[in-house]
């Protein structure tokens, strides 16, 4: 809808009088006045757009005469609002607006002066901070990343001089290296420059350590190696399960006689489970039989499922904050209709009757109904307060309740006892119920009736089916279900009577055994738990939900995800290593690997011989026969072995094999760099010289003509300055050199290849608007077509969204006809990782589009981060050590400031808390640590026949960006070692699971064709995403100039080598 309005030019006023008189009984100079708003905000036109899930976003108004600009157009509304990436912009230049800030200012001295005071020395100091930047020529971080610069700077900032450089300086140096922040020089140079540092002496000391903390190193437990770490599923006994059917003899049934109705109890069975499935497999249930064959009530409550799931998922991705203000009267469309029929089902259960004329009336009993009968005269209250909520909740004998429930669920089918009769999932009323915890409005009645009817339903299911919506809050951690756990008990019910109000505690204590859920008032001052944290005592409860939830858990996995094997399988290998006497290798594959073999021997021989000669005779490959003849012998060799993959597709991972590929893929390596030298792509050059500087301890500025002028060198002794340049260990380096396979500068045949790349990038991104690696890809698109298709992945995001966002760009390259392989970029990987897995334990057209003729075919992964990161752990502990460290501030504040004050300020950090890009961030970060890691490994399925290529890579001096400077001496401290590339360690970069072992752990190890560590950093593949944090160093040591083209071009060429990537011609021939 378009909104427009028009003081004509005259803003509201705000006027305030002594308190006890009104306006009219002041007299105009007895009142303090200020106008509300400036002159561009007095008159406006937008459009106010709403989705279909309640999130609210502003647009230019179709009607406008003129197109206004300027800090005020609709744009400015939106970053309130909708904030997207232009946004924080948008709020800095209004925060430099003074005209509009000194409005802002004068509206709070009337309401607080105070407060007035504290915003208006903050302001004050951010624009003296803007106009040093201006004065120093400051725009890009880069600028002032320098220490010498940021010195300079702060001096400024703190005296306006230079004076106190040499001061700052080695405070400045200190947490760069790690060390962490000198607290009694900060508080000496704070109580030297800062007037008011004797009034806030106690805040300023408590924020400096604060500080300290977070830009200090944080010792945590290392990661450690668990054996065994088998699927939950197989941890948990079966019989729990009893009745309830698993996904893979789901999906078995349904497509068992194809041509006949499904069995009644079959569809009942269907119908019940339905709520625990996930959108994707209701749809597939329904898509794969015909209406007619389905019981007609199962048919109606899977279709009505189908569309709750619908719109729960639109809302999973979608709530938190201002942005979805209305979410609440649009939720509340439909969780009445599916509470009230969830509810009469539940009923009807417990009575055992089948009264159509009592189930019509239940089912006509609106809530809204019930509210118009409240404020009846003759409304009978305890009709209302004994809903299922307030009837466990009120009960005072908790023990017998329990009791009685056990005996209840004896009586009952093992399948009763775990499903229930609702119509929404623990995932569905999660979601929702996180949608109105983290809502803008909580005091609103709609956002509280919502509430209600959750809590009503979840209490009407069995104790199972709670904690199941409890673990589905605490889904990325105990932290996320312990700001839910806080927020929950602090459920605004100021809409009901005190009478109808609910005791969160005690319901929440019914349904958790042997539990006790902290108060808050226990832990504030005064209370007789004042001495211990309240986010400490909330925070241990989260951790043991979490672990009461794993027979839920297992059910969920049981119901949703298809397993293929269990632990005691016997793991996939290739033919020639089979023990089993009937199943041995026919006698063409053992011909085959031996000719393979003797082919490889024979190569080697005759390129070594090339190689003395290449030495002796300085000549090039190109200029020797014997080169020749060594390449030809090498390319039978590949031919050999592509002949035995497409005989056993497994026989890779045999040891004679993966070492091959393995030589193949560091001697593509080589030569994708020695090309780029030879044809001056980017400035391949001068990284290559500066990297051969470092490498030799020479950081000469001035370059020399080694590798700016080629054509000056000898051909061997360019590459033997890129591989003393390039590589990092020194046995991998020595055996590379010595290679004859690498001096032979063997490229592949040229051609199109019939092949796709998918590509997800880091934890920071813009998706498929990205540009990483975009030159390279430009390159191999135009050399051997290869067409590449960014996945929409988003910062900051769960790894289950992403994999999604893969899926979606999986579907388009299929839709290509040609096969596809994964490429993933640091937490990327987890991504890919995880989409893999997803759609091997998915429905049978998942399992299809990655199986399939047009399937997954190869991996590469990109200074992985899917084994997780030393920094995950650590910043979870600071953040933890804040938290609790900002509490016990709080409770010293009670004493100077008000109960409503203090209220109002906690208001405010929870708005913070629960925007949609805090809730979102919250699920992002959670793949770097520990406990999810396990999580994922532990359900993880992945394919046996897929190679996996690595690049992984370690930081010297010379290779670090100077904005990386801190971050990688900090988790050098934290860990313990420097085998790093800034963000995740070199033993932690693998394509397989390095602390969960199991049977996928295995497989995922065999197909792990490694790749020799390189001397290089975690942002590699960048280079114009991190131009505003470029330095001059980094100019000096040109580590954003780094060869792009080696991160794809030889995964490309040494799985086109072996036929694993097929070439487009030859795919046409075969058809």
């Amino acid at each position: 809808c378009e909104l427009a309005w028009d003081f004509q030019g005259t803003s509201p006023v705000l006027q305030v009088t002594t308190q006890g008189q009104t306006i009219a009984q002041t007299s105009h100079e007895d009142r303090k006045q200020a106008p509300l708003l400036i002159r561009a905000l007095c008159q406006g036109r937008l459009n106010l757009d709403v989705s279909s899930v309640g999130g609210i976003s502003f647009t230019q108004a179709s009607t406008s005469r003129e197109n206004k600009e300027g800090l005020y157009d609709w744009k400015f509304f939106n970053a309130l609002v909708s904030p997207d990436d232009d946004s924080p912009a948008r709020i800095i230049d209004v925060l430099h607006d003074k005209k509009t800030m000194n409005r802002l200012l004068a509206v709070t001295k009337l309401i607080n002066s105070d407060l007035e005071k504290i915003a208006s020395y903050v302001l004050t100091k951010v624009w003296r901070a803007k106009e040093i930047f201006d004065q120093e020529g400051v725009s890009d971080p880069g600028h002032a990343i320098p220490g010498h610069r940021m010195a300079r700077l702060m001096s400024l900032f703190l005296c306006g001089n230079v004076s106190q450089v040499d001061e700052i300086l080695p405070v400045i140096q200190r947490v760069v290296a790690g060390n962490g922040v000198d607290v009694v020089k900060v508080k000496e140079l704070i109580r030297k420059h800062v007037n008011a540092y004797d009034d806030w002496a106690a805040e300023i000391d408590r924020g400096v350590k604060w500080a300290a903390m977070m830009l200090g190193p944080m010792t945590v437990p290392s990661p450690f190696v668990e054996t065994e770490v088998p699927p939950l599923t197989e941890c948990i006994d079966i019989r729990r399960y009893a009745g309830i059917p698993t996904a893979k003899s789901l999906y078995d049934t349904l497509h068992d006689k194809p041509k006949l109705p499904l069995d009644p109890t079959f569809s009942n069975l269907v119908s019940r489970i339905a709520p625990y499935m996930t959108f994707r497999q209701i749809s597939y249930v329904l898509n794969s039989r015909p209406a007619s064959h389905w019981q007609k009530f199962d048919l109606k409550r899977l279709r009505y499922v189908y569309a709750v799931k619908k719109k729960v998922e639109e809302i999973s991705e979608s709530y938190g904050g201002l942005s979805f203000m209305p979410q609440s009267f649009f939720v509340s469309v439909f969780l009445g209709e599916a509470t009230r029929s969830s509810l009469r089902a539940t009923t009807a259960t417990n009575d055992k009757t089948n009264n159509p004329e009592t189930e019509a009336k239940a089912g006509n009993r609106s809530a809204l109904a019930m509210l118009r009968r409240q404020r009846s005269p003759k409304f009978d209250s305890e009709v209302f307060i004994m809903s299922p909520a307030g009837r466990v909740a009120s009960m005072n004998d908790l023990a017998n309740h329990r009791s009685n429930q056990n005996l209840l669920n004896s009586a009952c089918d093992v399948s009763d006892d775990l499903l229930g009769d609702s119509l929404l999932g623990p995932q569905d009323i999660a979601v929702l119920l996180q949608a109105g915890l983290t809502s803008a409005i909580k005091g609103s009645t709609v956002v509280q009736l919502n509430q209600r009817m959750l809590l009503d339903l979840m209490a009407s299911q069995p104790s199972s089916f709670a904690i199941g919506v409890l673990a589905e809050l605490g889904a990325d951690g105990p932290r996320q279900l312990a700001n839910a756990l806080m927020a929950l008990c602090d459920l605004d019910q100021g809409s009901f009577k005190d009478a109808h109000c609910i005791d969160i505690h005690s319901l929440l204590e019914t349904w958790l055994p042997g539990l006790k859920i902290p108060r808050r008032d226990d832990y504030l001052a005064g209370g007789r738990w004042a001495r211990q944290s309240f986010y400490d005592a909330i925070y241990g409860v989260a951790i043991s939900i979490l672990d009461l939830s794993e027979t839920y858990i297992g059910l969920k996995l049981r119901i949703q995800q298809v397993r293929h094997h269990s632990e005691t399988d016997p793991l996939p290998v290739p033919k020639e290593l089979v023990s089993d006497v009937n199943d041995q290798p026919t006698s063409q594959l053992l011909s085959t690997i031996n000719e393979a073999v003797t082919k490889i021997s024979v190569a080697d021989d005759l390129a070594q011989s090339a190689f003395d000669d290449l030495r002796s005779s300085g000549k090039s490959t190109k200029e020797s026969e014997l080169c020749t003849t060594a390449c030809e012998a090498y390319k039978d060799a590949f031919a050999a072995c592509a002949k035995v993959i497409s005989i056993d597709k497994l026989s890779f991972q045999s040891d004679w094999f993966k070492s091959f590929f393995r030589r193949n893929y560091d001697a593509l390596m080589v030569k994708s760099i020695y090309d780029n030298v030879i044809d001056d792509v980017d400035r391949v050059r001068v990284w290559m010289e500066a990297l051969r500087r470092g490498s030799m301890g020479n950081t000469q500025s001035y370059p020399d003509s080694f590798f700016i002028c080629p054509e000056e060198q000898k051909e061997q002794d360019l590459i033997d300055g890129i591989i003393d340049a390039l590589f990092f260990d020194k046995k991998e380096l020595e055996f590379i050199k010595n290679d004859p396979l690498v001096r032979m500068l063997i490229g592949n045949d040229p051609g199109q290849y019939n092949f796709t790349i998918i590509t997800a990038m880091g934890v920071i991104t813009e998706g498929k608007q990205g540009t990483e690696l975009h030159t390279a890809i430009e390159r191999l698109e135009k050399e051997r077509g290869v067409v590449t298709i960014r996945a929409d992945t988003g910062t900051a995001r769960s790894i289950d969204y992403n994999a999604n966002k893969i899926e979606e760009a999986v579907n388009t390259a299929v839709e290509l006809k040609r096969p596809y392989g994964l490429v993933g970029y640091s937490q990327g990987c987890a991504n890919e990782m995880n989409f893999e897995s997803m759609m091997i334990s998915g429905t049978p057209d998942q399992q299809k589009v990655i199986t399939g003729d047009y399937g997954l075919v190869c991996r590469q992964l990109l200074f992985s981060a899917a084994n997780g990161s030393m920094h995950g752990p650590a910043t979870e502990a600071k953040v933890h050590q804040l938290i609790t460290m900002i509490e016990e501030f709080l409770k010293y504040q009670q004493g100077y400031f008000s109960r409503a004050f203090i209220s109002t300020t906690i208001d405010v950090l929870n708005g913070g808390l629960d925007s949609s890009a805090f809730q979102k961030f919250l699920g992002g970060t959670k793949s770097f640590l520990p406990y999810a890691s396990r999580t994922f490994w532990r359900e993880a399925q992945h394919l046996p026949h897929i190679p996996t290529c690595v690049i992984r890579g370690v930081l010297e001096p010379h290779t670090t960006p100077e904005s990386l400077d801190m971050l990688s001496n900090t988790l050098t401290k934290q860990s313990g070692s420097a085998l790093h590339d800034s963000q995740v360690h070199v033993y932690d970069a693998v394509g397989h699971p390095v602390y969960f072992k199991n049977r996928n752990g295995r497989i995922l190890k065999s197909t792990d064709m490694g790749g020799a560590v390189q001397r290089t950093h975690h942002w590699s593949p960048l280079c114009e995403e991190v131009e505003y944090v470029s330095t001059d160093r980094d100019v000096e040591h040109a580590v954003f100039d780094c060869a792009k083209d080696r991160h794809i071009f030889p995964f490309c060429d040494v799985n086109a080598r072996f036929g694993i990537i097929k070439y487009a011609d030859a795919q046409n021939e075969k058809k």
